[in-house]
């Protein structure tokens, strides 16, 4: 029998994952936030040989209403760091006072309130900067970004027209709220039913102890 392989190879591929872009979108107020993303990306990519994950986020910071949300996060980012494909890349946060208008304004009131807003920065850029230098460095045959973040339309279009580099998009957002900015090579939907088939175990043993699934997940 021929060895398809031989003359089919796999191909290369390198997943860029926008963290707080696939929490929003995927798995918010549901139960699959331990989620394994090396068999997930196996999963939504079986003819590819993926040759690296790279997860990019921000540290967050708790707040009084859930003081352990930063201790969760940080768990997680210990277990996907177990997984030699997985390379984490970190933004910041960035809180600052700012003033908002009001929905419903009083007849005679202000219209205007001031709040902290906080916003996650730089996970954009550094997914821009590693695609593009990926791709300029060879690194692989297809890039595949898995987000709905319109802000990465332009590095995609770069990596794709001026590089030559099969960009394929995964919205993980539901199929209604589809940016058609992010213009790839080929497209793929999350199915939100499938990420209760790639959960990371319980427990995960490593040479500095156990890494446990936080209780509140």
């Amino acid at each position: 029998m021929a060895n398809y392989s031989r003359y089919h190879p796999r191909v290369a591929t390198i997943v860029y994952i926008d963290g707080f872009n696939f929490y929003y979108g995927a798995v918010k107020d549901t139960p699959y936030k331990w989620l394994d993303f090396e068999a997930l990306c196996r999963r939504l990519l079986p003819k590819d040989q993926i040759t690296k994950i790279r997860y990019f986020t921000a540290r967050i910071s708790s707040r009084p209403d859930d003081p352990q949300q930063a201790a969760r996060q940080e768990t997680f980012l210990r277990a996907l760091g177990t997984f030699p494909l997985i390379e984490i890349h970190q933004g910041h946060f960035v809180t600052r006072p700012t003033r908002m208008t009001l929905v419903n304004p009083p007849a005679n009131g202000p219209r205007t309130v001031k709040v902290w807003k906080t916003e996650e920065k730089g996970s954009d850029v550094n997914i821009a900067t590693y695609l593009l230098l990926d791709a300029f460095q060879k690194r692989c045959d297809t890039a595949v970004i898995i987000s709905n973040d319109s802000d990465l339309a332009e590095p995609i279009r770069v990596a794709r027209t001026e590089i030559g580099l099969k960009v394929g998009i995964i919205n993980p957002h539901k199929p209604r709220y589809r940016s058609r900015r992010l213009q790839g090579t080929f497209f793929k939907q999350l199915r939100h039913n499938v990420l209760a088939h790639v959960q990371l175990p319980p427990s995960i043993q490593t040479s500095q102890g156990v890494i446990g699934k936080p209780s509140a997940w």
